[in-house]
């Protein structure tokens, strides 16, 4: 079984999908298309930069999910000459909404309406109130969880990554505190370059405000099984993938339960669809000691190395 997941935020580089679209009419076609609905010069932020325009939320959250969706596609049209079916679909945080359209639940002109007005509000909420984001790596989780439960004010495990990775977002100074008892305690931390806690209570007005633009898509639902980072499992209900995803900005990202539950399905071939290895790596992580292969497909490479294995 063949499960297709799909990245997020800092997966990002310049040049992403710049090989599909010289060799490909659907991806130039998809680009033109998306730059009309989301009116923003996609192929300059993507293949071009600077990497500072290319990183503002506002701006990265449409030009990473339509490069994952144009990887997709690709992938798709490849996998259906070859009558080869996808079992499951998921995605990490942002990538949720790469994997939605892959399912059908969302249509390309609501996708990147909702990743639009995501980034936007996202970008907004970060310029209220001063947060932050740290990687915390090689460290146990029951002993973060006891520093975040024990912090002075607003910090939560955000992202479940894998067993070796976690992330936590709060409120400055008390996220910083608790990232500086994790590095004193023998942990690594990295903060991440985004603009807010994100996965955290602290976006609840953004939350508010992005659950109006939801309520006006319109929600199928799913064709292909469609794991969410909130449940950690399948959800086959378009009506109910909508309230989660209305949750999603505030919720913690539950990556380990969604690659176990495929694993646990009989999923054995994971393949990244969009820009770097960032989810291959965590799958890895989360699978060790398991039989399981990873592919990613970023380019008309790794697409001919992918094929080739199958």
């Amino acid at each position: 079984m063949i499960s297709l997941v799909f990245p997020g935020q800092g997966s990002q580089y310049i040049g992403m999908a710049k090989d599909f679209f010289d060799n490909f009419e659907l991806v130039k076609n998809l680009f033109d298309k998306a730059e009309k609905l989301s009116n923003l010069p996609l192929k300059k932020l993507c293949f071009e930069g600077p990497i500072e325009e290319l990183t503002q939320t506002i701006n990265l959250q449409v030009c990473l999910t339509i490069t994952n969706i144009a990887c997709y596609e690709v992938l798709k049209s490849e996998l259906e000459k070859r009558n080869i079916e996808i079992s499951f679909v998921s995605g990490h945080s942002l990538g949720e909404y790469s994997a939605l359209y892959a399912a059908k639940v969302l249509s390309l002109e609501d996708t990147l309406t909702a990743v639009k007005e995501r980034g936007r509000l996202m970008d907004e909420e970060g310029k209220k109130s001063a947060s932050a984001m740290y990687a915390i790596i090689g460290f146990p989780l029951r002993d973060l969880e006891d520093l975040v439960k024990s912090a002075e004010d607003t910090v939560v495990v955000a992202n479940y990554n894998s067993p070796k990775q976690f992330v936590i977002s709060g409120k400055v100074p008390a996220v910083d505190k608790v990232a500086e008892k994790v590095k004193n305690l023998g942990g690594k931390i990295v903060k991440l370059k985004v603009s807010a806690g994100f996965h955290s209570p602290l976006m609840k007005e953004a939350e508010v405000k992005f659950n109006k633009i939801l309520d006006s898509l319109y929600w199928n639902d799913p064709v292909i099984p469609f794991v969410s980072n909130i449940t950690g499992k399948e959800e086959t209900s378009g009506t109910i993938i909508k309230e989660l995803m209305k949750k999603q900005i505030t919720s913690s990202v539950h990556w380990i339960n969604c690659v176990e539950y495929m694993y646990n399905k009989g999923v054995r071939i994971f393949v990244e669809v969009g820009p770097k290895k960032v989810l291959s790596g965590l799958i890895s992580q989360i699978l060790e000691g398991k039989e399981f292969h990873c592919y990613n497909i970023e380019n008309s490479e790794t697409l001919e190395n992918f094929l080739k294995s199958i």
